[in-house]
């Protein structure tokens, strides 16, 4: 069997070397020459897996390891007979730390408390209903705007609308659908967001192309007190310079670039390619897994919940520093910037989780034993 993967999937070898012979190429490099004589794609988001690419090949099983499958055509895959798999949920809990990390920075810069803010979140699938999980965990006001699941089930949705008239901060979480009644491109387009409340933060860690970058750029620049916080781009791996330059945070699409999201991601889409074939899977994640460089952290008596806060999620990751290499990048010419956007995925450090992290205390305290539960941290006994 032959194996075409994305180079910056990790743990390749280790899960599917006793199924064949792998090949791996960049992403972005991935065509129909290259795929001709696979049988299994393994992709990430930056390679669109359609018709031209797949039509006249061998290949029977494409995986993404990533949550998102807008780069996938799935009625040509049940056309064509291919099978397929995501990996729904590996990365959420990396881009929750990135969230959080990133409204740190937010509330330090402006000099505000996080929580006298009200937090709109606009997708609650894996990454979204996470997020909204922490963040009423921490006691914070919440409203969820998922049209698809107010339309299947019963919950306390509310509206884009009522979400841009009564939250100051707005985090996306939705994928990317062009098309139908839930169609989120350009969701936050020109006239929403003119409609943002004045001292507003919006966060975009779902796809670029949910936000008009040029009609963000222009509201920015019009607009001193609203901030945003982006990691998503149009036209990625080419970046609005001008847009950037105006964000608080500017990152190169790496909310969910955890290594623990990563190396689940391509967990899961070896125990989805082994049920394909009817195969028991003979290699586990928890072996290989490596042992994280931070054991944990012990707070004493005198600390306070907004320096536990801070410390925790810092600890494990601060968006800044991807911030300022990413900023780094976009000193160069335009091709230049193009193949920095992608080093910075490629060459990206091991970064771990929050919900990996061991926390204690000299004495019990439970408002702070409650706030370290609430950010999915370990408490240790």
């Amino acid at each position: 069997m032959r194996i075409l993967a994305d180079e910056n999937i990790p743990l390749v070898d280790a899960f599917f070397a006793e199924h064949g012979e792998i090949r791996r190429m960049p992403g972005r490099s991935i065509n129909t020459a290259a795929v001709e004589q696979a049988d299994v794609l393994l992709v990430r988001s930056v390679t669109r897996v359609d018709r031209d690419l797949l039509e006249g090949s061998a290949v029977r099983f494409v995986g993404t390891c990533t949550i998102g499958t807008d780069h996938l055509d799935l009625d040509y895959f049940e056309e064509a007979g291919i099978g397929w798999a995501s990996a729904p949920g590996c990365n959420a809990r990396g881009v929750v730390d990135y969230v959080l990390g990133s409204l740190l920075a937010l509330a330090e810069g402006e000099g505000v408390e996080l929580g006298d803010r009200r937090y709109g979140v606009v997708g609650a699938g894996e990454v979204g209903g996470r997020l909204v999980e922490v963040l009423r965990g921490l006691g914070w006001d919440v409203r969820v705007c998922d049209p698809p699941r107010q339309a299947r089930e019963l919950g306390e949705f509310v509206s884009l609308d009522e979400i841009l008239a009564e939250c100051d901060v707005i985090s996306l979480h939705t994928p990317l659908t062009l098309e139908g009644e839930h169609a989120t491109f350009h969701l936050l387009d020109r006239a929403r967001l003119e409609r943002l409340r004045p001292g507003s933060w919006l966060i975009n860690a779902a796809r670029g192309a949910v936000v008009d970058n040029a009609a963000l750029r222009e509201q920015l620049a019009g607009r001193p007190d609203i901030q945003a916080v982006l990691d998503v781009w149009e036209g990625e791996p080419q970046v609005d310079v001008e847009l950037a330059e105006l964000c608080w945070i500017a990152t190169p699409h790496i909310a969910g670039y955890s290594l623990d999201g990563k190396l689940r991601g391509t967990a899961q889409i070896y125990q989805a390619f082994c049920a394909s074939r009817g195969l028991e899977p003979t290699v586990s994640l928890a072996t290989l897994m490596p042992a994280a460089p931070l054991r944990g952290l012990c707070f004493g008596a005198s600390a306070r919940p907004e320096d536990v806060l801070a410390t925790v999620c810092r600890a494990v990751y601060d968006p800044r520093r991807d911030d300022a290499a990413f900023r780094r990048s976009l000193n160069a010419d335009e091709a230049q910037r193009r193949e920095g956007f992608d080093r910075l995925r490629k060459r990206y450090p091991p970064r771990r989780e929050i919900d990996g992290l061991q926390v204690g205390f000299d004495s019990a305290q439970p408002q702070l034993e409650r706030l370290v539960r609430a950010l999915g941290a370990t408490l240790k006994p």
